[in-house]
């Protein structure tokens, strides 16, 4: 028994000395390439590791080497900078020079002394700069205006001289001899709206004048005037001339008709043209020709009606060739427009 139980045991033992022996023979090389592996990875890491804290080395020792100085250099020049704007420089001179802090040359004085405003340098000139000048046509506005004002005053001033007046214009009344009477007695209106027709009728002659450069080069409003003038001047040249003829001739009638014909059409020519001459002072292009031609056919129709009224006036009174009517109308209608417009030209040729 005893026997036995020893060999057993040996047995055993010897059984585990070979299982011991077995693995370890297998597995020794898997533990030496694992070893291996172990080894070459930690050799990596450790050499990155070498080289990145090679790098950081260098790229420390640069920065303290060259761009250290240059940053100090920065951060000297910013304080120095910032202490400046904070506390400014005192100016001994502020001591000395005893101003009034309310008076207006301690405001000088600071103004003077301020770093953003430089008063001593000389003021840089730009050459070649021209002055913009715009001419526009505001004072032929206000004119406009002016007249337009004058006509509604008028006509509201003088309601029943403007209502006979038209309807003597048109002859939408019979009683053509009363309104007339009327009309002759009220001097007053009969003045004002014949200086009216001298102003629009002017400033329409104005503008013919400039639009097909008769006087160039004359001022505007100067020619105005002169045409105005010479308007009233002509008109009472022609009242004088047939009151003195009708006088002389024993034909006073007929004369104070005729002549009541002649400022009746002017006055209406005066109120017609005015929007026209709104028209044509402030429109361009295809606009401006209607209402130009516009403008000649109104003042051709009111001229040929005025003859035709005028006509028919006289010869229901006194026996009248028309070919003598035509000589009339060559001589006391179109020779003083032509004498107006030869006489402008040869003064201001004369004053040129």
């Amino acid at each position: 028994m005893g026997s036995d139980a020893e060999f057993n045991t040996f047995a055993l033992n010897s059984i585990v000395k070979n299982i011991y022996c077995f693995i370890f023979v297998v597995g020794w090389p898997f533990l030496s390439l694992m070893a291996q592996k172990d080894s070459s990875v930690t050799a990596t890491e450790t050499a990155g590791i070498v080289a990145d804290s090679m790098q950081k080395s260098d790229t420390a020792n640069r920065f303290l080497g060259l761009d250290t100085l240059q940053h100090q250099q920065l951060v000297k020049d910013s304080i120095a900078m910032d202490s400046i704007s904070r506390k400014p420089v005192v100016d001994s001179s502020w001591a000395a020079s005893k101003v009034a802090v309310n008076s207006p040359g301690f405001s000088w004085q600071v103004l003077d002394r301020s770093r953003y405003f430089d008063f001593a340098s000389t003021p840089i000139k730009k050459e070649g700069a021209s002055l913009k000048q715009f001419h526009g046509k505001e004072n032929i506005f206000y004119l406009l205006i002016f007249l337009l004002l004058a006509f509604a005053i008028l006509r509201q001033a003088f309601p029943k001289y403007f209502r006979d007046l038209f309807s003597v214009f048109f002859r939408t009344t019979l009683k053509q001899s009363q309104l007339r009477e009327q009309l002759l007695h009220a001097q007053l209106p009969s003045l004002l709206t014949n200086i009216f027709f001298a102003l629009s009728a002017g400033l329409y002659i104005n503008f013919m004048i400039t639009k097909y450069d008769v006087l160039s080069g004359e001022n505007f409003w100067i020619i105005y005037a002169y045409a105005c003038l010479g308007l009233l001047g002509i008109y009472l040249v022609k009242y004088i001339g047939l009151k003195l003829s009708g006088w002389m001739l024993g034909l006073k009638n007929v004369t104070e008709l005729y002549i009541f014909i002649v400022f009746l059409v002017n006055k209406m020519i005066g109120i017609f043209i005015l929007p026209l001459l709104v028209l044509l002072a402030f429109t361009t292009g295809e606009m401006y020709t209607i209402s130009l031609t516009v403008s000649w056919c109104l003042l051709g129709a009111a001229y040929l009606y005025r003859n035709i009224l005028a006509y028919s006036a006289v010869h229901n009174q006194i026996k009248v060739n028309p070919f003598h009517f035509f000589l009339y109308f060559c001589a006391f209608e179109i020779a003083p427009l032509l004498l107006l417009y030869k006489g402008l030209l040869v003064f201001f040729n004369l004053s040129a």
